[in-house]
């Protein structure tokens, strides 16, 4: 499986570098908020201005100077202006030659101009060393010192002596600098701050759908129904009731829509008999956002928690429980019934182990528990005990169906009732997981994620191995 991202490499400082003075063109909000940071960390800060004499707002003990003198006291400038602006640093391009020129702009939206504006920067000032950096941190982040926000700065450039300058201030402001590589990375960069939840959006999407979908379907079997066949309002189950029906149904489906997808690219590579294929990119993108499916499955399955609670204090509830206490007592019918109790008892066992394991797996996607794990440990716990939950949160499901799909009026308008919908997905997946893990599939599967290959590529090493006489390599 592959990404379009580029990977991100922890950058170190050099301590030998001593703290001198910075430079910050531009006395916006970001400009005054990063100058006051850098004083407190011990620099000397110079603004560069077009009008110094009207800048009364900067932080007190930085310089206030135009934009050329600026530029000849400081080694690093950081450019806190629009792109729009750019054009007042032609006039000044002898002076900032061999200067270091952060540029921390970001733009409205996507593809707003042709090329990034560290690229449009360095063709400019092409003497200076153009590094982007900082346009990831707003001035909160700097106000509280990253304590309260991200933490990370994303840095790039062609001078690997420029981007230590800025990794060493970024530092000494308390954030933590990721290295993107030379100046090609700038874009990806820029378009970073004008993401907004980017992996949220298809299990949001699917979340919104199934809800609205699954709603629609018990509103007609519950509700409707029972208006149109026996003239009976049942509108006031739609607040608890019909929700409490959505929530563990939703839960339960995205739940299997997380293990869905590696159970499909378990026989893909069964059928193609290789790793080295790529997945189609539905299922690639597919797989990249299972983390943020799950999270919206917990919180389903906690809705449904919460909503369990507040129902033996509900007044449909209590009603009934006394109509029928009376009906019982009236018929004189006191008779405990041992195989109901085996099976509630069993109905909210299910139910209490499989939210315990699922919380249990919102606990471990958190970063600061999975970076403590090894990959072992991590694939174990959203893996095998994963399955486990899917299992016990679909055999909690089918107890609360119990004998009642063998009655004919459960079926109204010839409709199955939604439980039984909603089993149809978890049943298949755990049934082919099932059949994945049997040892003659297993041992195969195995084989080709370690690297053997069924259909080896003309020349490739799959072939040298073979013609070897060999064992193919193990990888």
């Amino acid at each position: 499986m592959q990404t379009d991202s580029i990977a991100m490499t922890p950058v170190t400082t050099d301590s030998d570098h001593r703290l001198g003075t910075v430079g910050i063109f531009g006395t916006g909000d970001f400009g005054r908020t990063l100058g006051l940071r850098l004083l407190q960390a011990g620099y000397q800060v110079v603004f560069g201005s077009r009008s110094p004499q009207r800048s009364s707002l900067l932080p007190q003990g930085a310089q206030v100077l135009c934009h050329a003198e600026a530029a000849k006291t400081a080694q690093v400038i950081f450019l806190a202006v629009h792109r729009d602006n750019y054009d007042f640093l032609v006039p000044l391009a002898d002076r900032l030659a061999g200067k270091v020129l952060v540029d921390i702009s970001n733009n409205q939206r996507r593809n707003q101009y042709l090329e990034p504006n560290a690229h449009y920067l360095s063709k400019l000032v092409p003497e200076a060393s153009v590094v982007k950096a900082f346009n990831t941190v707003s001035a909160w982040s700097l106000q509280s010192g990253g304590l309260d926000a991200n933490r990370q700065v994303l840095v790039c450039g062609d001078s690997a002596e420029s981007k230590q300058r800025v990794v060493d201030i970024a530092r000494s402001l308390g954030f933590t600098a990721l290295d993107k590589g030379t100046l090609l990375a700038a874009g990806e960069i820029e378009d970073y701050p004008l993401q907004l939840f980017p992996m949220w959006r298809l299990p949001g999407a699917v979340a919104v759908g199934l809800t609205a979908s699954l709603f629609a379907y018990v509103l007609l079997t519950d509700v409707i129904y029972t208006w149109v066949t026996s003239n009976k309002d049942m509108s006031f189950r739609i607040m608890v009731s019909l929700a409490n029906m959505v929530f563990p149904m939703v839960s339960l489906i995205m739940l299997s829509l997380c293990y869905l997808p590696g159970v499909l690219a378990g026989f893909l590579q069964l059928y193609n008999g290789t790793k080295y294929k790529r997945f189609p990119d539905w299922l690639d993108r597919w797989m990249l956002c299972r983390k943020q499916m799950g999270l919206l499955a917990l919180a389903f399955a906690f809705l449904h928690v919460l909503y369990i609670m507040i129902f033996s204090i509900r007044y449909y509830v209590r009603y009934k429980v006394v109509s029928w206490t009376i009906s019982q007592m009236k018929e004189n019918q006191s008779e405990f019934d041992n195989t109901v109790a085996w099976y509630t008892d069993s109905y909210m066992s299910l139910g209490v182990l499989g939210f315990g394991l699922f919380i249990l797996l919102g606990i471990t996607s958190l970063p600061s528990v999975s970076n403590a794990m090894n990959w072992r440990e991590f694939r174990f716990v959203q893996s095998k005990l994963g399955h486990l939950t899917l299992l016990l949160c679909t055999s909690h499901t089918i107890l609360y169906g119990w004998k009642r799909f063998l009655r004919a009026q459960t079926y109204r308008w010839y409709l199955p009732p939604a439980y039984m919908v909603v089993l149809v997905l978890p049943c298949v997946i755990l049934g082919l997981k099932l059949l994945l893990v049997t040892p003659c599939v297993d041992r195969i599967l195995m084989r080709i994620r370690q690297g053997w290959e069924r259909r080896p590529i003309p020349g490739g090493a799959s072939d040298t191995t073979r013609a070897n006489g060999k064992e193919p390599l193990m990888l």
